[in-house]
């Protein structure tokens, strides 16, 4: 792939934003496109110094691009950006490829990958971890499924918001090494919840608490980065509740087809159940500990 690329990006969202920032920082020529498109002119205003455009639908923002870049909300919002009436696929040049860093289902992935092979397209399910401060700082971490080949040929420019870029198998397998991420993830913050009202009821000092045992065998990206906002109260950090009940709900779906037993999850995506009961839909995913307290 040549230094400067053209790129399309669809959704400019809290993570899409960023991330297409970062490709416009790089040097290669941006066309972006989102539903509000109040947003996309916003978000070409501020990157006027590089090369970026707007377009009115995704299949012309991918038009003439080498490399088409998506984070969209869900199965049907990716499926119409790539099949729908005015999605990618109909305007993309063979060889093009699509790079999705939605979190959706791994079915979905293997029929765009399948789409996109009999037009001669590549097509690469590549979710991302790290949240909106990743993206903001350029250091998410992708999962990606697809052909090696078009895996080669997204690397070098997806560098530029990621610190690792990394094949895990064919199409759909980014979107399963999500779903063992969440999975993880959602575990950790039950348990983190737990530890901090458990110490709080008994009266320690849960910043200094956490200050000591994230040196030790209990550290993680969750206390390091939410512990002392959990003792804050404070949830207003990007991946919402709303957004972690559909990344479970997929996990579950998917469990049961491979009749694999997810009781943690099961039982964690209830209570992020009961935080969107509560008005929590737009919280963080480190409110768990809401419900305790």
């Amino acid at each position: 792939m040549p230094e400067s690329s053209r790129v399309a990006f669809l959704g400019l969202g809290v993570m899409g934003g960023p991330m297409a920032g970062h490709l416009a920082k790089a040097g290669h020529h941006v066309t972006v496109f989102n539903r509000t498109h109040s947003k996309a002119e916003h978000w070409a205003k501020a990157h006027s110094q590089s090369h970026v455009a707007v377009a009115g639908s995704p299949a012309r923002a991918a038009e003439n691009a080498d490399l088409v870049f998506a984070c969209v909300g869900n199965d049907q919002d990716l499926r119409n950006a790539t099949v729908g009436p005015e999605g990618a696929f109909s305007t993309m040049k063979k060889g093009a490829v699509f790079i999705d860093h939605t979190t959706a289902s791994a079915e979905i992935a293997r029929e765009l990958g399948a789409a996109a092979d009999k037009k001669g397209l590549g097509f690469l399910d590549a979710p991302v971890s790290g949240g909106q401060a990743g993206a903001v700082n350029g250091t998410l971490t992708v999962m990606v499924g697809g052909h090696p080949a078009h895996f080669d040929a997204a690397k070098p420019v997806a560098m530029a918001f990621s610190k690792a870029f990394t094949r895990v198998g064919p199409h759909g397998s980014g979107q399963l090494a999500k779903m063992v991420n969440q999975i993880c993830v959602a575990g950790v913050v039950q348990s983190l919840a737990e530890g901090i009202a458990f110490g709080q009821k008994a009266g320690l000092d849960m910043k200094l608490v956490l200050e000591i045992i994230s040196k030790g065998a209990a550290q993680s990206w969750q206390m390091e980065n939410r512990g002392q906002t959990m003792v804050d109260d404070q949830f207003n950090f990007g991946f919402t509740v709303d957004w972690m009940r559909k990344d479970l709900g997929l996990c579950l779906e998917e469990a049961k087809k491979h009749g694999a037993v997810l009781p943690t999850t099961a039982v964690i995506d209830q209570f992020y159940g009961d935080l969107q009961r509560m008005g929590g839909q737009r919280w963080d995913t480190s409110s768990l500990i809401k419900r305790l307290r």
